[in-house]
């Protein structure tokens, strides 16, 4: 059926109106939303009344669910019902220890698993539960960003792999030490998407520590306008969350970040994603 798009700013993110994520959807309106995907990057989907199945379901209509970054064996004792590919997005404590990954404060720019070889495609965030006011998610188109970039900028950079690093902290295993749980990776600058052609800018301040080959003293300069430049507030869609709320964004061409929110209120939200079999160029 005919699906009803309506652009919320002129570089990022787009609403579908009027429909049903837990209905049984036609390929027609599947493809139909894919297009949209890959034309706005961000995808959103108001007053939907999802179970977790509902949304592992609707996500595997795009593609392989993605392996979790932290197995099943480590979640918190009391939620190991969650589907394979879920993980919770939480505040809420049991006995003093979050339910989720991400609990608190706010969180600068980054692209989800940027961090691994084959990072996934999309990520898909449900909202269950939201504060009264902050933690907003900002999404930063990277097409328009790499497409506006200054040439002193650029031209260095270009054809050239930045160094990720991202530290999960400890994974508790029972044993009273714990073990680190990190991950690094090695990606081009500018990442090619696979599906669309364009080019994107493809590091990020969280995660990137420095530039292959290139000595800190040049590549940290030219990271920190890359970074500045990346983040303008005119490549940005700011997402004020209302419980219902159900995005979907491509990882493979935008970045996002978390504002803060009050840490006495209860902020839950569901995380399933996309995986992908191709590493990034």
């Amino acid at each position: 059926m005919p699906i009803d798009v309506i652009p919320l700013t002129p570089h990022i993110g787009a609403e579908i109106k009027a429909i049903d994520l837990t209905a049984d959807i036609d390929t027609g309106t599947v493809a139909a939303i894919r297009e949209a995907w890959l034309e706005h990057i961000v995808i959103l989907f108001r007053d939907q009344r999802l179970d977790k199945d509902d949304q592992v379901r609707f996500t595997a209509k795009f593609g392989d669910i993605g392996v979790l970054a932290r197995p099943k064996e480590y979640r918190t004792p009391g939620h190991d019902d969650m589907p394979d590919g879920m993980m919770l997005i939480s505040n809420v404590r049991e006995n003093g220890e979050p339910i989720g990954s991400l609990p608190d404060g706010e969180m600068m720019f980054h692209h989800d698993m940027l961090h691994a070889d084959t990072p996934h495609a999309a990520t898909l965030l449900y909202a269950v539960d939201i504060p009264s006011v902050g933690g907003h998610t900002l999404f930063a188109s990277g097409y328009a960003a790499y497409e506006t970039l200054p040439e002193d900028v650029r031209a260095p950079l270009e054809g050239l792999q930045a160094f990720h690093h991202y530290n999960y902290g400890s994974v508790q295993k029972g044993d009273g030490k714990g073990t680190p749980a990190f991950s690094d990776s090695v990606h081009p600058v500018f990442r090619t998407h696979s599906e669309t052609g364009r080019k994107a800018i493809y590091v990020n301040r969280l995660m990137t520590e420095g530039i292959v080959g290139m000595p800190s003293d040049q590549s940290t300069p030219l990271l920190k306008r890359l970074f500045d430049h990346a983040e303008r507030d005119e490549f940005v869609y700011e997402h004020v969350w209302r419980p219902g709320d159900l995005l979907m964004w491509d990882n493979r061409c935008s970045m996002h970040a978390r504002t803060d929110f009050p840490p006495g209120e209860r902020r839950l939200l569901w995380r399933t994603t996309i995986a992908s079999d191709e590493r990034p160029y």
